[in-house]
């Protein structure tokens, strides 16, 4: 019988499909990057999905987050991905969590209960945090890196993060890792050089990051799309790589 999850099963077939259904995933920012990979997850039958993020939606998230829209300004990020979810599979477990993920907030996470983590939050503290945590319970995971100030989706790849280049965040991420004795890291980023933000039409800065980076409607989406397409594949052991 005809289900809304009938034309992925004719590609994955129903054991792979089985493995989503009872595949937890943890996605920690849901903006650009990190909304697009809950659409996907949820639209492909991942059973249980973890959503944490500290942030509501703005009128600036309008032109690049799935979440964002005029009727959802205002709200929780979490609360909005979470509606959308359920609009889309309404069987899917969704565990909200309004908190960044920082050193001192990690504990309130249990790892080892997630099959994969994907990391789409901004700070490098968060990051580090995130890829030790995930790599001690064994965990899978993947972390996006700079989206911001670029222009052409084709450059994005997904590599280790001892071979990226160009990317200013992924180069602090190195050194980082290197720093902390991580020995590989599944990354996805962009061989892109960044675009420096016009000048004259720069906006003010209420939150108080050095620069507001400029985003496109098709560079961050893609990326989530990339890494969705990532996450599935490794959780059901279908497609080529």
């Amino acid at each position: 019988m005809a289900d809304i999850f009938t034309r992925t099963r004719l590609i994955l077939g129903a054991a792979a499909m089985e493995r989503l259904k009872n595949a937890r995933v943890a996605v920690f920012g849901l903006g650009g990057v990190g909304g697009y990979v809950v659409e996907a997850l949820a639209r492909s039958g991942v059973g249980a999905l973890d959503l944490i993020d500290n942030d509501t939606v703005s009128v600036t998230n309008i032109n690049r987050q799935i979440i964002a829209l005029h009727s959802t300004v205002g709200q929780k990020k979490t609360d909005a991905a979470k509606a959308r979810v359920l609009d889309i599979n309404p069987d899917c477990v969704v565990r909200t969590y309004d908190t960044f993920l920082l050193p001192e907030t990690a504990d309130a996470f249990d790892f080892t209960q997630y099959d994969y983590v994907v990391d789409a939050i901004d700070t490098v503290a968060g990051k580090l945090c995130l890829a030790e945590r995930a790599q001690a319970a064994g965990v899978p995971i993947l972390c996006s890196m700079g989206t911001g100030n670029k222009l052409d989706p084709t450059k994005l790849t997904v590599t280790d993060i001892y071979k990226t280049s160009v990317c200013p965040l992924a180069r602090v991420m190195r050194y980082e890792c290197r720093k902390r004795g991580i020995k590989k890291l599944k990354v996805l980023y962009s061989t892109e050089t960044p675009l420096t933000p016009r000048a004259d039409e720069t906006p003010d800065n209420p939150t108080g990051r050095r620069s507001v980076p400029g985003s496109t409607a098709f560079v961050p989406p893609t990326a989530g799309l990339i890494i969705a397409s990532e996450v599935v594949r490794e959780l059901t052991g279908v497609g080529e790589k």
